[in-house]
This record gives structure tokens, C-alpha cells and sequence, in this order.
């Protein structure tokens, strides 16, 4: 992370300025490690808790990343909890969301090329702070390759719409 001299690689397919990010008790103190890391990257960051290791709801604050970006305040998100898979399955609740629970960097990457997924989770515990901070500078630089990862992008996003009841 030092080698970077405070400058991002841009990435001028996915324009990406804005960030939020949140956590959970259990994903805090990763949360905290990133804010520093995304701030000398460059990148706008809005943190929207928790701001502590007290106990919370990881819902909570998954659903405002998720919203954070389905508004369009921010291009991306990403959410840390203790193992990131509860805070993937709530943001995906939200409509315009394609969280992607990642865990190396062959996810981190195919969870943007293929799936062009705009909220990173993350299991904050599972990684040391120099992975934490390769996987999510990785996840903001990787270009989604369109092509035809569009028409299945499609597919979820009417799957979204219709929302069927249990088939």
C-alpha cells in the first residue's frame, strides 16, 4: 500500500470518485483501516457507521451503504461485518444493488468484469489490513468488461423487477 505515493490508477471506463462504506461491531476496526487507505487513494468517502465496537445490527448499516448507492450519492459501497455473507444478502434487497461477497482477488475481480457489482462486502476479521486494502483498491479499479456479461447483467436486473414469489 506504501508503493502507491498517494496516487490511484485511474480507471476510466468506471468512473468511480465517491465511496461509502460501512460496518458492523465486528467489521469496525477494517472499516476504520480503509476510510485511511480510500482517503489516500483519493477517493470522497462517506462513512456511515458504525463508529464503534459496541454491539449493532449489521442490517442497518448495510442498508444504508446499499442506499447510499442506488441514490446515486455515492458510485460505489462497501460493507464489512464478520464475514460479509448477512450484509451481501441484505444489500441485494435493495433495488439497483449487486453486492458481491468477495474473498480473494479472483473474486474481487470476476465480482466486477463478469457481474459489474457496485457494493463490496466483506468479512473484515478474515483478512489482514494489507489484504483488505489490495482487494478493495483491486475492486474499484477493475473495469467491468461489458460485451456479453450485459446480457446477463439483464437478466438480474429483470429478475429484480419482476421479483417472483418463491417459484
Amino acid at each position: 500500500m506504501d508503493d502507491l505515493n498517494g496516487m490511484r490508477e485511474e480507471n476510466g471506463k468506471d468512473k468511480v470518485l465517491r465511496v461509502t462504506i460501512g460496518s458492523d461491531h465486528g467489521g469496525y476496526p477494517a472499516k476504520e483501516i480503509l476510510k485511511r487507505y480510500l482517503d489516500i487513494l483519493g477517493y470522497k468517502v462517506t462513512d456511515v457507521g458504525t463508529y464503534s465496537t459496541d454491539s449493532v445490527d449489521y442490517p442497518d448499516f448495510a442498508l444504508k451503504v446499499a442506499k447510499k448507492v442506488a441514490g446515486g450519492d455515492c458510485e460505489r459501497g462497501i460493507m464489512i461485518d464478520g464475514a460479509g455473507i448477512g450484509s451481501s444478502m441484505v444489500c441485494n434487497k435493495v433495488r439497483g444493488i449487486r453486492a458481491a461477497l468477495c474473498y480473494d482477488l479472483r473474486t474481487i475481480r470476476n465480482s466486477r468484469q463478469h457481474n459489474n457489482a457496485n457494493v463490496l462486502t466483506l468479512g473484515g476479521p478474515l483478512h489482514s489490513p494489507d489484504e483488505l486494502c489490495e482487494m478493495v483498491k483491486v475492486w474499484l479499479d477493475t473495469r467491468f468488461e461489458g460485451g456479453r456479461h450485459w446480457r446477463r447483467i439483464n437478466k438480474i436486473m429483470a429478475a429484480e423487477r419482476n421479483r417472483p414469489a418463491g417459484d
